[in-house]
């Protein structure tokens, strides 16, 4: 039986919880939550049973598909043969609780020192994107991982949206020829001109692990990697087009100021160690509406193009990305991209994990693979101050990281 302690019972939590509960439904059992951990008891006991216990928080936002978006979920709704413990100091639920695992989704700034203290302790680990607040750190959690023999998953759960698994298997196949270009991102959308991004300031400042590139660039470089392969080089500019941010208070009034010092505009231009060469734009600002290139992300290659949903191929005949997948992938990949029949994207990403610990392997989002995306969007800020295009390989490795040097000091990681 895999018991895991969560850590972190912030705005996710309801969308991990409908994960489980949906793993349950679907016949997943030799997993169960044994304790819950929040800097305040009754952040964690609103989610431990229905019709008990403090209110939960509105989601808070209002975009469909969005995780954020996911309100009243219970514990109870899935599980009741277990005394669920409830702690407010993490380093102490590791020592005393009776957990083999732990789940962390806390802050961007605390997931090392979260990972410090589980596989230390000798517990596997599944952690929220960004994998860590600095390249250096991230690299330490693998290393620890590795000399405790512990399963290190991250919870890069873009990659087994729909959609991103669709696209995988579509370049993958050779259906459209080598991938050539890619133009990527949107400005304008869901937070801007200057809303608080997800009702969390620390998503706005520095050393906090804050800004659109580690939030937002973690997933998008991870898809990237995931349909062509390695990036070799990226040219950045990152602007603070908004200082100041506004929360809203229950009728949609603005409160609560945040001053901001991380980056909400990026721009980047990307190669990959096989050619591929793409733009990214992100940004939680602009005015008067969002934008985005073509009807979605836009890949070209040697026989056609996607566009959004469109797949229109050199003969000119087009189809739907997913009547495409539907109607020529094999049956056995479909099988492996959503068992089960799940389609959730955070059931997913759990059913790897768990199957990993099962398994004693690295799971296919690992410790390894992560931190190969944080450094890319690491890059991203590296290149950015540096004025200059910069191999992903100088930041992996640690030689170029004068953007991350205050963090690194500011958290004493050495």
């Amino acid at each position: 039986m895999i018991q895991i302690g969560i850590v972190g019972c912030g705005r996710i939590m309801a969308a991990h919880l409908r994960g489980y509960r949906l793993l349950r439904e679907a016949g997943v059992d030799d997993f169960r939550i044994t304790a819950l951990c929040s800097l305040s008891e009754d952040e964690a006991r609103m989610y431990l049973r229905r019709g008990q216990g403090p209110p939960q928080r509105a989601a808070v936002s209002r975009f469909a598909g969005d995780p954020l978006a996911v309100a009243d979920e219970y514990l109870s709704d899935f599980q009741d043969d277990v005394e669920v413990g409830v702690y407010t100091d993490f380093r102490r639920m590791v020592a005393e609780a009776p957990i083999t695992a732990v789940n962390d989704f806390t802050s961007h700034a605390l997931h090392h020192q979260v990972a410090e203290a589980a596989l230390g302790a000798g517990k596997d680990l599944l952690t929220e994107k960004p994998m860590a607040v600095s390249v250096r750190a991230a690299r330490r959690m693998c290393e620890l991982a590795e000399s405790r023999q512990r399963v290190l998953g991250v919870f890069q759960s873009g990659r087994y949206m729909p959609r991103s698994r669709h696209l995988q298997w579509l370049f993958g196949s050779g259906h459209l020829g080598r991938l050539q270009l890619m133009l990527i991102g949107s400005v304008g959308a869901r937070w801007a001109p200057n809303l608080v991004v997800a009702d969390t300031p620390w998503r706005h400042r520095r050393l906090e692990g804050g800004g659109i590139s580690l939030d937002v660039g973690v997933h998008r470089f991870d898809l990237i990697r995931a349909l062509a392969g390695e990036i070799q080089d990226i040219q950045a500019r990152t602007v603070l087009v908004e200082p100041v941010r506004w929360g809203r208070d229950e009728q949609g009034r603005p409160a609560g100021r945040v001053e901001c010092d991380a980056e909400d505009t990026v721009y980047a231009s990307f190669a990959t160690v096989a050619g591929t060469t793409g733009e990214l734009t992100a940004s939680w600002a602009g005015r008067g509406g969002g934008t985005m290139p073509g009807t979605g992300d836009v890949y070209y290659a040697a026989l056609g193009r996607v566009s959004g949903e469109e797949v229109a191929f050199d003969d000119g005949t087009t189809s739907s990305l997913a009547q495409l997948y539907e109607r020529e992938c094999p049956a056995d990949r479909k099988l492996g991209d959503f068992p089960l029949g799940l389609a959730d994207t955070f059931a997913l990403a759990q059913y790897e994990w768990l199957k990993a610990v099962r398994e004693r392997r690295p799971p296919e989002t690992s410790g390894r693979d992560a931190l190969a995306s944080l450094a890319c969007a690491f890059t991203v800020l590296e290149a950015a101050l540096a004025g200059r295009r910069v191999g992903v390989q100088e930041v992996a490795s640690g030689a170029l990281e004068a953007y991350q040097r205050a963090i690194n000091e500011h958290y004493g990681i050495a």
